[in-house]
């Protein structure tokens, strides 16, 4: 395994989202198809209208769903014109894109799921939130440039943990959850599935409600390039409508939908339905609101990048990111 200080993160991830410059316009892509990426493993009520076709009727054109195993693997997709639309993007790497130059917006909140996201530590440590300094020197399994990172640093930053010392190695949650059922690591981050599978050989130092209590916030986006938005808002604007209405269906018959939802996500219906009770889906209205799109947002991008500058993870930060947010394809949704 390849362990990264934090200069040689901070080379990881330029050298993945840093390439604005070489960004193909969506345009190059025949719009009677579109690619949207999404995660496997993680069961959202969208991946019915996927399974059954709904958005493809209420678009007009052929989608290709492609799985991801991170955030920044689909920031890189969009950059290179392959994804129009990414469902489910973690906020740290979609900073970590944007602040590198690359021109993303979000378009609405697709899950927030503190619960759902987290850090294990190895069982036989014995390390919870009353010794957690413990941790230090340890040797710590993290999808970078994520929303798991992000808590990550933002919880050892709370337990005075300098993660400088400690061994850090860059892995997808799926890997990381392998490796350490290995006892090959001693901490390890993730989310979804992957997080369910770590906490059988661990255990998490701070629940989500705790985590919110420091500030941490744990929610994706759904995110577009910024051409293919305004080149073709109506298509954004019907994905949205779509993704809300899979949303209110599934609060008023989950269990005809379950079934479709966990065989989409490659899981097994009780899993699936575990990682859905963590979930929640705000409303139309709700993200409409100033707490979230309407300015609440912008400033936690804000805060999300002074943070990862602070511990040396990005090397530069926007003065705003007011533009990164356009709240007009789900206005229009309807």
């Amino acid at each position: 395994m390849k362990h990264l200080n934090s200069k040689k993160i901070r080379h990881t991830l330029s050298a993945a989202l840093l390439s604005s410059a070489a960004f193909l316009s969506p345009t190059a892509v025949a719009m009677d198809e579109i690619t949207v990426a999404y995660f496997l493993e993680w069961p959202t009520p969208n991946l019915y209208g996927k399974s059954t076709g709904a958005y493809e009727k209420a678009m007009g054109v052929k989608i290709k769903w492609v799985s991801f195993d991170s955030g920044t693997a689909m920031s890189a997709a969009m950059a290179s014109g392959d994804v129009q639309l990414a469902f489910s993007q973690g906020i740290p790497p979609f900073v970590v894109a944007k602040s590198a130059g690359q021109d993303l917006q979000v378009v609405d909140v697709a899950v927030a799921y503190s619960d759902n996201d987290n850090c294990v530590v190895r069982e036989d440590l014995e390390i919870d939130k009353n010794n957690a300094k413990e941790l230090a020197g340890k040797e710590v399994g993290v999808p970078i440039g994520t929303a798991a990172h992000y808590g990550f640093l933002k919880q050892m930053e709370h337990f005075g943990v300098d993660t400088k010392g400690m061994k850090v190695v860059d892995m997808a949650p799926a890997d990381g959850a392998a490796a350490f059922a290995n006892g090959n690591l001693d901490m390890v981050c993730g989310w979804g599935g992957a997080l369910a599978r770590m906490k059988e050989h661990g255990n998490v130092l701070l629940t989500g409600s705790e985590k919110e209590a420091l500030g941490i916030k744990v929610f994706d986006a759904t995110v577009t390039p910024s051409a293919f938005g305004e080149e073709h808002p109506e298509l954004v604007s019907k994905f949205l409508a779509v993704t809300a209405q899979m949303n209110s269906q599934y609060k008023a018959e989950p269990s005809k939908m379950l079934p479709v939802i966990a065989k989409a996500a490659g899981m097994s219906e009780e899993a699936a339905l575990a990682s859905l009770n963590a979930f929640t889906f705000p409303s139309r209205d709700t993200q409409l609101s100033k707490a979230w799109l309407d300015g609440g947002l912008q400033s936690y991008l804000k805060e999300v990048a002074d943070f990862f500058v602070a511990q040396g993870t990005l090397k530069k930060a926007l003065a705003s990111y007011d533009d990164a947010v356009n709240i007009s394809y789900l206005k229009a949704a309807k």
